[in-house]
């Protein structure tokens, strides 16, 4: 099973920069473009945006790149 993030959920995940934590601030359920790159998503496996707590940087995120954590 899958693990279900919501608007407003803390997460983390591992970059080019090491880990990093954010705010979930959209949830894609279709493919969608960003930054030139069109990123795949459905209902049932969808994309997070992200905004890092550090930065404001906005990433995009599959479900099984992240994992929920307590801010």
């Amino acid at each position: 099973m899958k693990t279900k993030f919501s608007i407003g959920d803390h997460v983390k995940w591992n970059s080019e920069a090491g880990i990093v934590s954010g705010k979930i601030i959209k949830i894609h359920v279709k493919d969608f473009d960003y930054k030139g790159y069109t990123h795949h998503a459905t209902k049932e496996d969808p994309q997070y945006e992200i905004r890092s707590d550090k930065s404001d940087h906005i990433a995009s995120h599959k479900g099984s790149a992240l994992t929920k954590i307590k801010f």
